[in-house]
Order: C-alpha cells, then sequence, then structure tokens
C-alpha cells in the first residue's frame, strides 16, 4: 500500500471516530521533518458527544511495520504543546525503541509546565474502546490507535514494582483525572 492511501485510511479512521472537524498540526522545530512529509499530529475539537481535545499521530508508524502503532493524548484545554510532546515520542518510536502496550515514556519535562506528570503510559484507548482501538486493512494488516496517559513519577515506580495492569485498576478505582495536568499523584510510592 502507497504512502497516500495508508495515510488517507488512517484519517478515515480517526474522522469515523471523533468526526470530521479537525486540524492537521506541523512543529517547525526539534526533529519533526524527520519523520516524513506525511507525518502530521490531528487537533481534534471537544463535541458535543465529548468536551475535550483529542491530538493524534498520523503516520507515526508506517504500513510495512511488523505492529504498527498510532497514538492519542487528550486535553482539557487547546493545548499546542502536546503536538511537541506527541512528535518526540514518535521520533523516539521510529528512531530509537520501538513502542507498545504499556510502555513507558519520558518526555523530559512536565506534561505541561510545572506539571508533576513527566511520562506516558501506553494504554487501550479505554473512552473509545475497540471500535478506535484496532483498524484491519488489506492482508489482515492491523494498526494499533493506543491512549497515552500522562503519569508522575511516583506512579512510574508503581508500575515498575507492580505491572501496568494494577496500575490502570488504581486508576479505575481512584477516579484519575487524566485531564488535570496539575493533578496530584494518584499513588505515593516509595521503594
Amino acid at each position: 500500500m502507497d504512502k497516500d492511501l495508508y495515510h488517507q485510511k488512517l484519517l478515515a479512521h480517526y474522522i469515523s471516530n471523533w468526526g470530521q472537524y479537525y486540524k492537521a498540526l506541523t512543529w517547525e522545530k526539534g526533529p519533526y521533518r524527520d519523520l516524513g512529509d506525511h507525518f502530521r499530529i490531528l487537533e481534534f475539537p471537544p463535541t458535543t458527544e465529548r468536551s475535550m481535545w483529542a491530538y493524534a499521530t498520523l503516520g507515526m508508524s508506517c504500513f510495512d511495520d511488523e505492529f504498527a502503532l498510532e497514538l492519542h493524548i487528550f486535553s482539557g484545554e487547546q493545548d499546542q504543546t502536546l503536538v511537541e510532546s506527541l512528535i518526540v515520542v514518535a521520533h523516539f518510536h521510529r528512531f530509537g525503541s520501538r513502542l507498545g502496550h504499556w510502555h513507558t515514556i519520558n518526555w523530559g519535562r512536565g506534561w505541561r509546565l510545572d506539571s508533576s506528570c513527566s511520562y506516558g503510559l501506553i494504554s487501550l484507548p479505554y473512552l473509545d474502546g475497540p471500535q478506535l482501538e484496532v483498524l484491519t486493512l488489506q492482508d489482515n494488516k492491523s494498526i494499533h490507535f493506543y491512549w497515552l496517559v500522562p503519569i508522575t513519577e511516583d506512579e512510574l515506580a508503581f508500575k515498575r514494582e507492580y505491572g501496568a495492569e494494577k496500575l490502570e485498576e488504581i486508576f479505575e478505582e481512584r477516579g484519575l483525572d487524566y485531564l488535570d495536568p496539575f493533578r496530584d499523584n494518584i499513588i505515593k510510592f516509595k521503594n
């Protein structure tokens, strides 16, 4: 499948899940150009069904990748810094180490200025479910659309000790506010 068609299929998948209104964004600084001419970050505004912004990679993966992956992150407000954050993650995935479910990335800074959430946990798209999670193309090629959930250093330490599944269970039990970049730790972890 050629790149144009592949990216059209990815875009159509996002639109079928989040609606037709979006902006395709770029970031002129940093490693953006390394990701190719087709790579974009999509910004989906809130809708009557969803009161948050969604930012998603388009072209983080390639059709011939063994495990094709695209990521998204949610925000309570429009936030251009998330464009840069997703570009950094996409670049690491392409040129550093391949990412997948339950992997963790380190942004090297807070999700937002002064945020204690300086890591991202790659999780299933629980808010959207299986309809968003997997897109199957020709020859049963699957692309996985995962959610990048901002987490704190203590939450990362807990994940390393007890596993991502246990961490996600605690997030659900305690009602993680995944839209609040300034939220408190859900877990105070001391090893």
